[in-house]
């Protein structure tokens, strides 16, 4: 980040990050470009890895991040511990497998520096061509869902810094669905003082296709279903979508987390 980055930062970028060693400069770098198209400097990238058993932490030192550690392997849990330690006013979530765009970028700042909007998300799309029919009609599904309900996609929720603070951040009772809970914290906090939440429809978010890769439709709407069953977000082992990096598309042995060790910061 050497060269654009001024001494004051007032957006903070924060990325969860579990054995992303493979992706996790790809975003850093769509990052420091888009920021650099449009001639910010003030800004910081925070990476928190949530206990990875890879090259995760290291390849974001190297990309110009910072990192901190989490030992507890929860996305709720990474997110609210990258934010804790961010020096920004304004607050971008992006999990490690999407990518920043400059028009994204921009969209999100102008509804930040509004004034009239506390937070939101934005319309996800999947790179890497076209997908299966159920995969595309599950996406159109959720962008509409999210649309109408105002409710933002986890791989991309921005806010301003006291709006995650005040309103108690993301829900670390939950291992999945965690970011529909904070965006319902983030409306009730943003009703309160006249602000609104605001999903981004004129741009989209590119993330990888990479659980619809990694696990067979069967076991997509298994987790579905599961999901309906009520608790079930708030046990790790019934989420397994979101915490198990299966090879061979869903046959191989799910990477887990390595042993648990003392939080830091670096």
């Amino acid at each position: 980040m050497s060269g654009i980055v001024s001494t004051h930062v007032k957006i903070s970028v924060l990325v969860p990050a579990y054995n992303e060693e493979e992706l996790i400069r790809a975003l850093l770098d769509s990052v420091k470009e888009s920021f650099a198209e449009l001639g910010r400097g003030d800004y910081e990238i925070i990476v928190c890895d949530n206990n990875s058993n890879d090259a995760t932490a290291e390849r974001a030192r190297k990309g110009g991040a910072r990192v901190v550690f989490e030992s507890h392997n929860q996305i709720a849990r990474a997110r609210n511990a990258a934010a804790a330690v961010a020096r920004g006013k304004w607050l971008i979530f992006i999990d490690a497998d999407s990518r920043l765009t400059c028009e994204l970028l921009r969209r999100t700042l102008e509804n930040l520096d509004s004034g009239r909007i506390c937070g939101g998300g934005v319309r996800v799309r999947m790179d890497g061509g076209r997908q299966p029919w159920p995969i595309r009609f599950g996406l159109w599904l959720w962008n509409t869902a999210s649309v109408r309900l105002k409710v933002a996609a986890g791989a991309y929720v921005y806010c301003l810094y006291e709006a995650w603070s005040e309103s108690g951040g993301f829900d670390e009772r939950y291992y999945a669905g965690e970011e529909i809970a904070f965006s319902r914290r983030l409306k009730r906090w943003g009703r309160l003082r006249g602000l609104r939440f605001a999903v981004i429809t004129d741009c989209e978010l590119p993330t990888s296709p990479r659980k619809a890769e990694q696990f067979t439709l069967f076991q997509m709407m298994a987790q579905v279903l599961l999901c309906c069953i009520p608790g079930s977000l708030r046990r790790r082992e019934r989420c397994g979508f979101w915490y198990r990096r299966p090879a061979g598309g869903g046959s191989g042995r799910a990477s887990e987390p390595r042993e648990q060790k003392e939080r830091g910061s670096s």
